[in-house]
């Protein structure tokens, strides 16, 4: 993740900043090997825009400690953070982000788009339930913290949550703890409480902690906020169950009655989430409170929280098994102890895999992150580029006058071929209406095959001394019909009569037989042709099987008398 063997980290607390310098070995554990501790010079409780005093406390610390820049890892206070334990049903690994990110947004108490959020594993993966804890934090708190590391010169790789570097820190300088052990930061505005217990972690925030005394003794003594700190740096200390620092020390007595109560307050929140703890996460009670943070070095609280808990109370070590130079003084070391779990827990980040690894750096400095490493590329994309688009100049340069040679070639022979798609579209207008006149044609020819085949179906009906004198086509109820006028002589056509049909008649059955007439076929009219008794006139109507429109009608066939 890193190049250098040097890293800082910082954790910027309600009321003090601390920075420290590592060095990491070859075997990957870091050495801490230079630290500043600067407070911040506001009341913490205030809703004050603490920028200012931040870039400028980071700078006074790296000046006064001759710190150089380096590659950072930061906290955010687990104040502003809002953790969530969530447990999923054991699922496939492309799938467990969409169920996480689902998840995420039925938890966080904010609009997913307005929060930075991170997650991470917990436990064995294959059991029957997979834990997952989600942390939270709003975008504008957490980049206002990261602006004002930049605008002092610093630049954020990593952005850890401070109870889980302790966590961490734990995890590596007490790998053989047993049961479950529960970490006491005391800070300034708040204070942590982190569970450990097997491969589980559980946190939670307490907002009683260090300034919820110094608000009292502003009270009590009416003073100001920085005396009041001053009043607690020189006579703070728990108080025992009904004994305070007696008549001569009126101020101290008073001082210690006030820590006493707060501390009460504190181990009443203190309890609650125990219970919470053990009802809602299932765990079990604590066996070891570790103390750490500034207001924890409040003399006798290690003892206070001893009686009342009744379990065994230490502070917590950051450096059991992190080195620290010999340069830096062991009595400041010692006054400073409990102040450096953080940074050592970011250390521990560096180089070494650690059972949680949460990072919630904003979108814009990640954006901004990913664009730095891609710049090289750019650049050398950029000079690719450029040597591209040489090459293709001079390319098109020396191909310019072939261009042009064949661009003449081309017009030259763009003119002939307009010529020829001039008379090409001359030909098909003409075949277009030679093609019109041959289907006319081809539709005549084919009525006209028709009435042929019609006239000779006729003719082959036509009883001996029958002839036709006209074929006329008519329509009645859209039905075609071929009118048949003809005559026939009398002596010829009394032998085809018979008591049941006329020889008329015989004709009509004849044609109704036939395969182009339909049964339709009717005789309109019978009669002898009056002065010339010796013939017989006759007209039928014959039905064309299948024809329901009028075709062209040829020349009607005519007998000549």
């Amino acid at each position: 993740m890193f190049k250098s063997n040097r890293m800082l980290a910082l954790d910027i607390g309600a009321s003090k900043l601390v920075i420290a310098e590592f060095m990491v070995g070859k075997d990957g554990v870091p050495e801490l090997v230079n630290y500043g501790i600067g407070k911040l010079g506001l009341d913490a409780s205030a809703e004050t825009d603490s920028s200012a005093y931040i870039v400028s406390t980071v700078r006074e610390i790296i000046r006064e400690n001759g710190l150089r820049p380096a590659p950072l890892l930061m906290t955010v206070s687990g104040q502003t953070v809002f953790p969530r334990y969530v447990k999923l049903p054991p699922v496939a690994r492309d799938k467990i982000m969409q169920i996480i990110r689902y998840e995420a947004e039925q938890n966080v108490p904010f609009p997913i788009e307005d929060v930075v959020w991170d997650y991470q594993l917990l436990g064995d993966e294959t059991q029957d339930e997979v834990n997952v804890m989600l942390v939270a934090v709003k975008t504008d708190n957490v980049s206002m913290l990261t602006d004002c590391v930049v605008a002092a010169g610093l630049e954020p790789q990593v952005v850890d949550v401070a109870p889980m570097a302790l966590y961490n820190l734990v995890r590596y300088n007490y790998p053989d703890l047993q049961g479950c052990t529960m970490v006491l930061d005391i800070g300034a505005r708040s204070s942590n409480l982190i569970f450990l217990e097997e491969e589980r972690v559980f946190s939670r925030s307490i907002p009683v902690a260090g300034n919820a005394i110094t608000h009292e003794l502003m009270k009590e003594f009416d003073e100001s906020f920085e005396e009041a700190e001053k009043l607690k740096t020189e006579h703070a200390f728990v108080a025992f169950g009904g004994v305070y620092a007696g008549p001569d020390n009126e101020v101290a007595d008073r001082v210690s009655k006030i820590v006493r109560n707060v501390i009460t307050r504190l181990h009443a929140e203190v309890n609650r989430s125990i219970n919470f703890y053990r009802s809602q996460q299932g765990g079990s009670p604590p066996s070891l409170v570790l103390l750490t943070g500034g207001s924890s070095m409040i003399p006798h609280t290690d003892t206070f929280f001893r009686e009342k808990l009744k379990v065994e109370v230490d502070y917590l070590n950051p450096f059991v098994s992190i080195p620290v130079s010999n340069e830096i003084d062991t009595d400041r070391i010692e006054n400073d102890l409990q102040m450096l779990g953080e940074v050592t827990g970011l250390a521990i980040r560096r180089s070494l895999a650690c059972p949680v690894e949460i990072n919630l750096m904003p979108p814009d400095l990640v954006a901004k992150k990913v664009f730095r490493k891609r710049q090289p590329y750019f650049a050398l994309a950029s000079v690719g580029l450029v040597l591209v688009m040489l090459s293709w100049w001079v390319y098109f340069r020396k191909m310019s006058t072939v261009w042009d040679a064949r661009v003449q070639k081309l017009e030259i022979r763009r003119d002939v071929l307009k010529e020829t798609d001039a008379d090409l579209k001359k030909a098909i207008v003409r075949e277009k209406e030679t093609a019109e006149k041959l289907g006319e044609i081809v539709k005549v020819a084919s009525k006209k095959s028709h009435w042929l085949e019609w006239i000779e179906g006729i003719h082959g009906c036509l009883l001996e001394g029958m002839w036709l004198r006209s074929l006329k086509p008519v329509e009645e109820d859209g039905v075609f019909f071929i009118e048949i006028t003809g005559r026939g002589f009398e002596d010829n056509l009394e032998k085809f009569d018979t008591d049941n049909a006329t020889a008329i008649e015989v004709f009509q059955n004849r044609l109704r037989s036939c395969s182009h007439f339909s049964a339709d076929t009717r005789i309109k009219s019978e009669r002898d042709a009056g002065r010339k008794a010796f013939l017989r006139n006759f007209t039928i109507l014959v039905a064309i099987e299948g024809q329901s429109t009028t075709p062209a009608t040829p020349e009607a066939e005519e007998d000549k008398e």
